[in-house]
């Protein structure tokens, strides 16, 4: 069964957000919206993802990109398999071990964390949500990549979301999308 956002935690984050309160006083309100939403998704911090893939004496997770193809598009993290939001099948994870680390992300961590749960269903056992996704990521001056380039520039998502990403680092072409 998909698992859906709950809808009071969502609409307070987006209270939150559109309030115009400052992106330091919406994070809090945002990432616990999110861990109410998924309560048995487990949940990774940026600083833990950064050192866990420094190390190369460590097993590596497989990065899923959990946004569109212009998002995508835009930048990712290096390395990342781009998986649609609305996935039902891992076909793409079959020759996978279903303890094999993976680590989801997305814009801010609603649509990673639904996959992430899907995954658990379907038997993976050893996968995580990047706390913050791709926008904390970017914001800690992190590296994203379009292509096996380093860029500066993120897809923002829209308007309200956005308001989570530092404003320079805002992709001049990002396309509106419908759901963070």
């Amino acid at each position: 069964m998909m698992r859906t956002v709950r809808p009071i935690g969502l609409a307070a984050a987006v209270l939150v957000i559109a309030s115009g309160c400052s992106r330091d006083a919406a994070w809090p309100a945002v990432l616990q919206a999110v861990e109410m939403a998924y309560p048995d998704v487990r949940h990774v911090t940026t600083d833990s993802l950064a050192r866990w893939m420094s190390r190369a004496s460590l097993p590596q997770p497989l990065l899923l990109d959990v946004r569109s193809p212009e998002e995508y598009a835009v930048s990712h993290l290096q390395g990342a398999l781009r998986i649609d939001p609305d996935t039902e099948t891992f076909t793409a994870l079959e020759a996978r071990s279903r303890d094999a680390p993976i680590v989801a992300y997305c814009s801010v961590g609603y649509r990673s964390s639904a996959l992430v749960s899907r995954l658990q269903t379907a038997g993976f056992t050893n996968v995580a949500n990047l706390q913050g996704s791709i926008f904390r990521w970017a914001n800690e001056r992190r590296p994203v990549y379009r292509a096996d380039r380093p860029v500066g520039e993120v897809h923002h998502y829209d308007g309200a979301w956005g308001r989570l990403l530092d404003e320079e680092l805002h992709a001049a072409r990002a396309d509106v999308s419908s759901s963070p």
